[in-house]
């Protein structure tokens, strides 16, 4: 027989917040009955189960109203090798909940370098965007551009059909071909409508989403190998839809779907239907092998396209570009790593992930999603908003037991001032 055991806070805070994720419509009795039937070593009471509930908002109300939380789904890449960036770090699956992560295979020192990652597909900040559509930055890395002899044109401009793009190397002309020719104003004018409109409305992640379907859709024509593993990697990403979070109420605003479906109908005319005939004729140039029926549904049904806009913003670094392995990076307020754009002469897409301070073997690697200098309520709201529920990072909660405790002992100065003043009062004889 099982010997019952009462399991740790934590231990049982992530197998509700896991049970619950699954079953967000069930009510407190049905989910504690799955708690235990999961875990039937376990002694946990339904008010504690209750409590924990609660405490985390996922108590849905009496009348049926909102449902549970829903939280950012992904999964670990087949056949990926972490070797190739660095032999410091490992992938691991925490939990359908958590999802997967990175941990640390060995002790890494304060200041260390873990890794350095070129994007697999490049949105950069606005600024840039602009000096790269003017020829004043390169169209792959983004790096400005100088008066260098290395400085070259796309090749495919002409003084009919001009494309603004130059690149500060033939090395990076070569690499622009992962993306660039599905975006080039010269060979598929029809993307350029999509391009101003993400550009019009600063939306990073459909520019960032154009730039990963233009790479998928080339290397599905050109090499099969590298759409497997392009395709592998765009599907493993985190992702949580548009919908989804605004039917959990985490956009800042009304979710605008009048501007989603302008983005979509721009999306499907640059890559799949262009409006014109000449249009049509220079995309199938560049697309000539029929696209299969579940990657074409996956890439521009409007429900997939909603969920690869979910993507792009949950995953993009702060400056635009998508990576691989730092993809991976979970949140913590109190992150033990940081991301730096170090190569800016050179590559300046380039990330170079760097260690705050020692790190020992088994341990996760974190980032921040969000400012660390705000306060307590602000970073978890901001959290919320992207659907990663309440921020429970060794951090936070040490902040949120410290302020529970400052109440506690202010509550009690108030209640001893209370019990004194009706001592006096007893005193005097006016009670």
């Amino acid at each position: 027989m099982t010997e019952s055991i009462t399991p740790a806070e934590e231990d049982l805070k992530g197998a509700l917040l896991e049970i619950k994720s699954a079953n967000p419509t069930l009510g407190i009795p049905k989910i504690h009955a799955l708690l235990l039937s999961a875990h039937p070593e376990w002694t946990v009471g339904e008010k504690r189960t209750r409590k924990i509930l609660q405490s985390e908002g996922l108590v849905n109300s009496a009348n049926g109203g909102t449902p549970g939380q829903l939280y950012p789904t992904s999964r670990v890449i087949e056949g990926f090798d972490v070797s190739k960036y660095s032999t410091k770090v490992e992938v691991k699956y925490f939990s359908k909940l958590k999802g997967k992560g990175l941990v640390a295979k060995e002790h890494i020192k304060e200041g260390e370098t873990i890794w350095k990652e070129d994007p697999f597909a490049l949105a950069p900040e606005w600024n840039l965007y602009d000096l790269q559509m003017s020829s004043h930055a390169c169209g792959y890395c983004s790096t400005p551009l100088t008066t260098s002899p290395l400085v070259v044109p796309c090749s495919a401009s002409t003084s009919s059909m001009p494309c603004p793009i130059h690149f500060c190397s033939r090395l990076c002309l070569s690499r622009s071909g992962r993306t660039h020719p599905l975006l080039c104003a010269a060979r598929n004018p029809a993307a350029l409508p999509l391009l101003h409109f993400a550009r019009k409305n600063q939306w990073m992640a459909l520019h960032a989403l154009a730039q990963c379907t233009a790479r998928v859709l080339l290397a599905y024509n050109q090499d099969e190998k590298a759409f497997k593993e392009d395709w592998e990697v765009m599907r493993s990403l985190a992702q949580l839809g548009m919908e989804e979070r605004a039917k959990g109420g985490w956009l800042n605003a009304e979710p605008d779907r009048t501007m989603w479906k302008k983005a979509h109908k721009l999306y499907v005319q640059a890559f799949q239907e262009p409006a014109t005939e000449a249009e049509k004729k220079r995309l199938a140039r560049l697309l000539k092998k029929p696209l299969r029926a579940d990657v074409a549904e996956a890439l521009f049904d409007y429900d997939a396209f909603l969920r690869g806009l979910g993507r792009m913003s949950l995953n993009l670094e702060a400056h635009g570009g998508l990576y691989v392995l730092h993809s991976h990076l979970n949140h913590s307020c109190a992150p033990n790593v940081s991301v730096r754009h170090l190569d800016q002469r050179t590559a300046l897409s380039r990330i170079t992930v760097l260690a705050r301070r020692d790190i020992g073997p088994g341990e996760e690697l974190t980032i921040t999603y969000v400012n660390p200098e705000l306060p307590l309520e602000q970073r978890r709201r901001q959290l919320m908003e992207w659907g990663f529920g309440k921020c429970m990072c060794e951090r936070c909660v040490s902040e949120e037991r410290e302020r529970k405790a400052v109440s506690q002992e202010e509550s009690e100065k108030v209640d001893e001032k209370a019990d004194l003043e009706a001592e006096l009062k007893a005193g005097l004889g006016v009670m």
